[in-house]
């Protein structure tokens, strides 16, 4: 906000042209906050991801604008993806709010690729609404006034006279829909304006719970995604992959037989193994089941989790907090989380057309101007001949940050020379795809009597994979950070995440990350650091009560740093009855998660019981069973309830699949896990029978929910665990080491045959 301007007053611009179009001014998106915590702050108190992501976005934010039509409706081409979390329904009702337009009038597509936004096209961090939420009110707000400036003039009146609701400008001389205004409204040069926004005490859109516009189209089989796109002369296209990670073809030893299928249009090795594109995806998977490949070793030979667990321990840092008074006791804890798949339920997919000069893709994308680059990088063509259109995705987990599948196609069409529907097996991508990767964490606590001295954290893992573009944005805010700004890319994400809400005298947190991710595939997956760091947190936190003697909710309580986090554990302390009397075998868990400009608090009952752990489902991965969660979670101001709500309970049962059934077993040089029932995320028979969400608005700016709910039910999950079996488990999730639940699908042929009867067998 400039000198001298109101509280609540910006700058924007009228775009030149016919039509009304309107966008933000660049530097007027307001500055990170500075933390009032007692002791002293953690880097993420003063300068997190969210303003990392968000100083980096500023200086293109002009570029992002919203139109009204003559038709009296508006449209906005929102440079972020979506993957089901909801922000074409939130960023719909910013604008209807701030327009004065019916949400069913105001329409939200996808931008394709557009390397002039720079780092404003990158979908990470939960970092969608913080964002974008001003720039795209100012934009909204100078439209409406631009149109109320134009009825003042054909109704004669003042602009302070006239009001604008559902569409039309109202003045006691007449009202006009908004469609009639707009050629009035359009400037012949693009202006410098000031404009107010609305009062947050006047919204009747945002903060009301609204259905998403596109739920009616999903569950009716009408949403678009990449595979249902009719891309002429597009056929489809899979990959015979290696059978370990990172392998590379030697050989095909009878490509011509392959080809000789019915329905095989070519057989072509790409890279990453061979292409076969067929009329149908069965005869794709009959041909890559037929082919007979020799191949090279792969990137991750021999490799198994003892192995990677030994590298880990070895690469540990010691702890550096200065000696400590002599009367003074230490504590010190070690945990293990296991490599996950971070497979969506979309399988990974593309359309790809590659014509000698040109290319254009469709697919889901969060950094699709890195994928627009690289891609022409690759094919060898200026940047300017490769479109890539943006397609609404079907799930995320932080994958599609990667544009692998993207790329494939590009290639497999170019070495077919002809336009492909490229769809990995869902067999590929656990194997193949991108994974959280393991990690150590080593925790640390010095306490003397009741005042704990220090807190030090070691989260030694696999290099988590940064390289699709979210180090761009990152690496252009990096000199804003208050201490260290020469850190390393991915210390740099753990800086600006990890949030210590506790008074816990000197606080030490460090990320050291193995050279191993060349050797695997790894991607941040959900929530990035934060579920497996809040995880062994809080867990410490728990024991750390329980040695003083002290109650979990109560210890935390008193020693939590801020009112708002303290907030959210209050509201699930009460509304979820903590300290009720459980059975022998049953037990609650609380645990706290700060991040994304937010708070969150959750609270589970678990029964660990041996008739819970024993019972059978068919074709299910039982075991302790998670009975119950209350969740609380303060984002800021709130655009749409039902949106958050609904991203804590997916956040939630991720969290309790991290917690208890679901990791990716690497034996071999090869992940075991060949589908979504082997990687065992929760399901029906695992999901809580009560789930309560408190969505709890605040004052503050508009937060991230898309990754919130992880942590804390991680966390409060991993606790309940603990107290009901009375033991500290030391690796997660903690049936990793018990028998496999499945029998490994074959490696050679890569994909398991498809189904003949299409109903009890799906892969």
């Amino acid at each position: 906000m400039s000198q001298g301007m109101g509280r609540r007053k910006f700058l924007g611009y009228l775009i030149g042209g016919t039509g009304l179009v309107a966008a933000a001014n660049v530097g007027l998106l307001g500055s990170p906050g500075q933390a009032g915590a007692v002791t002293a702050p953690v880097p993420a108190d003063l300068y997190d991801l969210n303003d990392v992501l968000t100083t980096a976005a500023q200086p293109t934010s002009q570029l992002i604008e919203v139109e009204v039509h003559e038709d009296g409706t508006a449209s906005f081409e929102l440079p972020r993806a979506e993957v089901g979390q909801g922000i074409t329904t939130s960023i719909a009702m910013i604008i209807a709010e701030e327009l004065e337009l019916p949400l069913e009038d105001v329409r939200v597509t996808l931008a394709p690729a557009r390397p002039e936004l720079l780092f404003n096209q990158l979908t990470g961090g939960s970092n969608t609404i913080f964002a974008m939420h001003t720039p795209v009110r100012v934009a909204a707000a100078l439209a409406k006034q631009a149109l109320l400036e134009a009825a003042a003039v054909l109704l004669g009146d003042t602009v302070g006279n006239l009001t604008a609701k559902a569409g039309e400008v109202i003045g006691s001389t007449g009202r006009l829909p908004y469609g009639e205004l707009v050629p009035k409204a359009a400037v012949r040069r693009t202006t410098a304006r000031e404009v107010e926004l609305k009062p947050t005490s006047e919204f009747r859109v945002v903060g009301t719970p609204q259905n998403r516009k596109d739920a009616y189209a999903a569950v009716t089989g009408q949403k678009q995604f990449a595979m249902d796109l009719e891309v002429e002369g597009a056929l489809p296209a899979m990959i015979c992959r290696p059978p370990t990670i990172g392998g590379r073809v030697d050989s095909v030893l009878n490509a011509a037989e392959v080809k000789a299928m019915n329905g095989v249009t070519h057989v072509e090795v790409v890279p990453s193994g061979v292409a076969v594109r067929a009329r149908t995806f069965g005869q794709c998977i009959d041909a890559i089941r037929a082919l007979r490949v020799q191949w090279r070793p792969g990137t991750a030979e021999g490799a198994s989790d003892d192995s990677i667990r030994a590298e880990l321990k070895s690469a540990e840092l010691p702890m550096v907090v200065p000696h400590l008074p002599a009367l003074a006791e230490t504590l010190d804890f070690d945990f293990t989380f296991h490599f996950r798949s971070g497979s969506p339920l979309e399988p990974n997919c593309a359309v790809a057309d590659v014509r000698g000069d040109r290319a254009t893709i469709w697919a889901s994308a969060k950094s699709p101007i890195a994928a627009k680059q690289e891609i022409a990088a690759v094919l060898g063509l200026p940047s300017g001949r490769v479109t890539f259109n943006v397609v609404e995705g079907g799930g995320s987990f932080g994958r599609k940050l990667f544009f692998d599948g993207a790329l494939e196609a590009a290639l497999v069409s170019r070495a077919c020379q002809a336009p492909v529907r490229l769809m990995w097996h869902r067999a590929d991508e656990p194997r193949h795809g991108r994974s959280h990767p393991m990690v150590t964490a080593r925790v640390r606590v010095a306490h003397l009597g009741d005042q704990v001295l220090s807190f030090e954290h070691r989260h030694t893992g696999v290099a988590v994979d940064f390289t699709h573009g979210l180090g761009e944005a990152v690496t252009a805010a990096a000199g804003e950070l208050p201490v260290a700004g020469n850190l390393s890319l991915a210390e740099t994400i753990f800086e600006t995440t990890q949030f210590m809400p506790y008074d816990f005298g000197v606080i030490n947190q460090k990320l050291v990350e193995t050279g191993a991710h060349d050797r695997f595939p790894t991607s941040a997956v959900r929530n990035v650091y934060s579920p497996d760091v809040r995880a062994a947190n809080e867990l410490v936190v728990d024991q750390l009560a329980r040695k003083l003697g002290k109650d979990p909710y109560e210890f935390r309580m008193a020693y939590l740093r801020k009112e708002r986090v303290k907030r959210v554990l209050r509201e699930v302390a009460e509304a979820g009855g903590w300290g009720r009397p459980m059975p022998a075998g049953m037990a609650q868990g609380i645990a706290i998660h700060e991040e994304y400009k937010g708070a969150s608090a959750c609270l589970v009952e678990i029964d660990c019981r041996p008739e819970a752990v024993n019972r059978e489902v068919r074709d299910a991965v039982t075991g302790p069973l998670v009975t119950k969660v209350t969740f609380a979670i303060d984002p800021g101001l709130v655009i749409n309830p039902r949106g958050v709500e609904a991203q804590m309970q997916g956040g939630i049962c991720d969290g309790i699949a991290l917690a208890l059934t679901n990791s990716s077993h690497l034996v071999d040089g090869h992940f075991l896990e060949a589908s979504w029932d082997n990687s065992a995320y929760t399901r029906q028979w695992n999901t809580p029978r009560e789930m309560r969400v408190l969505v709890l608005p605040s004052d503050n700016p508009p937060g991230g929910v898309g990754e919130a709910g992880v942590a804390s039910a991680f966390a409060a999950t991993a606790c309940a665990y603990a107290r009901a079996v009375g033991k500290l488990p030391q690796h997660f999730p903690v049936n990793h080491h018990d028998p496999l639940h499945f029998e490994p699908k074959s490696f050679i042929p890569p994909v398991p045959a498809s189904p003949t009867d299409g109903l009890r067998h799906t892969y």
